[in-house]
């Protein structure tokens, strides 16, 4: 029976946890809590599900979700996570990260950052271009009409195979963008990051806008981030995404 180890079960973990055991994938959820405060969600899940520590959780995933803030990406557990498939879900946001050189700067990306760290895992750039409502919105069957397709990028060509057989399993087609050092192509703020699966993207554009501002002035946004039950996002379109956009480096972003 395959297995989905999730480190991190946060709004996009569990929006894939969903996916995953409504694809008949058992799942084991940690997070930096302790196993206990997972009780709640593990039920809503049901017998597929079950809550660890993230070590625990890391050794029984046959693949592993990382979703966690980057700032913390050092406690990943390296031994645990030696030879496993590492779908990699962190963003680079300095407001709540801290600011890295290397990455304003661009000499490297989020994934290489955290590829370096965990030397012995294969690592894929994976679910970090989409809404977390928009995940089980605009999940659909393979061969239909209307499948959304995600980007992916990794340096092991068997991991990125196997992410995107798993990924498929969830609902979604995959278009390979290349290495770790190609990732910067869906970051934030780049043409494939969450305003092209969005049914508003003027709306979303406006949150960015405001957001920023009430970063800046210390203050909360006035409106919460708007929801929808997403567009779908074919392949096709994708590649043309990916191809096109420029870098958008963190002096460079609304929210940064």
């Amino acid at each position: 029976m395959a297995t989905l180890g999730f480190i991190g079960s946060g709004s996009i973990g569990t929006s894939i946890a969903r996916l995953a055991v409504a694809a008949g994938i058992d799942v084991v959820l940690s997070n930096s809590r302790g196993p206990e405060t997972l009780a709640e969600t593990v039920a809503e899940l049901g017998e597929r599900a079950r809550a660890a520590t993230p070590e625990e959780a890391a050794r029984a995933g046959d693949w592993v979700v990382v979703s966690i803030p980057l700032a913390p990406f050092r406690e990943l557990p390296v031994t645990a996570l030696a030879g496993k498939v590492v779908l990699d879900t962190i963003n680079y946001y300095p407001m709540r990260d801290g600011h890295i050189e290397a990455l304003d700067s661009g000499k490297t990306t989020t994934s290489e950052l955290v590829q370096e760290h965990l030397a012995g895992a294969k690592l894929v750039k994976a679910f970090n271009n989409i809404s977390d409502h928009h995940i089980p919105a605009l999940a659909r069957p393979a061969g239909a009409a209307d499948r959304s397709a995600l980007p992916i990028s990794g340096d092991d060509p068997d991991a990125k195979a196997s992410a995107s057989d798993l990924i498929g399993r969830l609902g979604f087609d995959t278009v390979d963008a290349g290495p770790l050092a190609e990732s910067w192509r869906f970051e934030p703020e780049t043409d494939p990051y969450a305003l092209p699966y969005s049914a508003d993207p003027d709306a979303m554009r406006a949150f960015w806008a405001q957001l920023s501002e009430a970063l800046r002035a210390g203050t909360a946004p006035q409106t919460p981030p708007p929801v929808d039950q997403g567009v779908p996002l074919p392949a096709a379109q994708l590649r043309t995404l990916l191809a096109d956009t420029p870098r958008k480096l963190t002096a460079d972003r609304v929210v940064a």
